[in-house]
């Protein structure tokens, strides 16, 4: 009887030792199976296109029903959508959710954060990412004359949607023939084209340019210049302007 009392105690111990171990393996695993956030550039589905001292421009394309890596985004960024499209968006400590776009569609993020996102269409997911690199005092203070409103235009609208970090986004849409009158452009700013584009810009003192761009393609255009802006295609022109004060 005496010899029995620690073969009970022995007996009790193995399986609470077991218990510990298997919860022990299983936070483990779960700590193993979290998946590392990398950057932005080391995202297969971002491909960097130019940067300078304003921007860092992307173009993200996602298969259908693919997802991105998690991955951070450190700066405020604005995002134009290619195509129209239906996206899971999964930030991290945030609950997911779902998010419909259409062609065209430009919107503000603010950072940092990081996120994963799924594309849940039958069509690739295409955007253009520009994040804003430069965000001094000055620009952020900027009063731009006009930060929203749609002025109709001979053969086109221009629509000014937004300013955010001191950066003016519109969207210019002109039918064949359809002009923009002269303006100026005191600082760069980026030009995405959604549809095809063949443009005509008659620059004040230095005369005239042919802007011929694909649909999807984005490029950056300098500033101090005043000029008139024409379409000479055949088809409907749309794009959308990112313009630093």
């Amino acid at each position: 009887m005496l010899e029995s009392r620690p073969m009970k105690k022995n007996r009790l111990f193995v399986p609470l030792l077991a218990s510990a171990i298997v919860v022990s393996a299983a936070l483990a695993a779960g700590q193993a199976a979290a998946p590392p956030i990398i950057e932005i550039t080391a995202e297969p589905n971002h491909h960097l296109l130019f940067e300078n001292q304003y921007v860092r421009v992307f173009k993200i394309d996602l298969a259908p029903q693919a997802a991105m890596l998690l991955h951070y985004h450190r700066h405020d960024y604005i995002f134009v959508v290619l195509g129209p499209s239906n996206i899971e968006n999964d930030i991290v400590g945030q609950a997911p959710f779902l998010r419909k776009f259409h062609e065209g569609e430009t919107v503000f993020v603010p950072g940092p954060f990081a996120h994963t996102a799924k594309n849940l269409s039958d069509k690739p997911f295409q955007v253009i990412a520009v994040e804003i690199m430069k965000t001094d005092p000055a620009q952020l203070s900027h009063k731009w004359d006009e930060d929203r409103g749609l002025h109709i235009l001979h053969g086109g609208t221009l629509d000014i949607l937004f300013v955010k970090d001191g950066v003016r986004a519109a969207d210019l849409q002109l039918s064949p023939g359809g002009v923009v009158p002269k303006h100026h452009h005191n600082q760069p700013h980026v030009v995405i084209a959604i549809t095809d584009l063949n443009l005509r810009s008659d620059i004040e003192g230095k005369g005239a340019t042919n802007v011929q761009l694909k649909a999807g393609e984005a490029t950056w255009a300098k500033g101090d210049v005043t000029h008139t802006v024409t379409n000479v295609g055949s088809q409907n022109a749309r794009l959308i302007t990112l313009e630093f004060p």
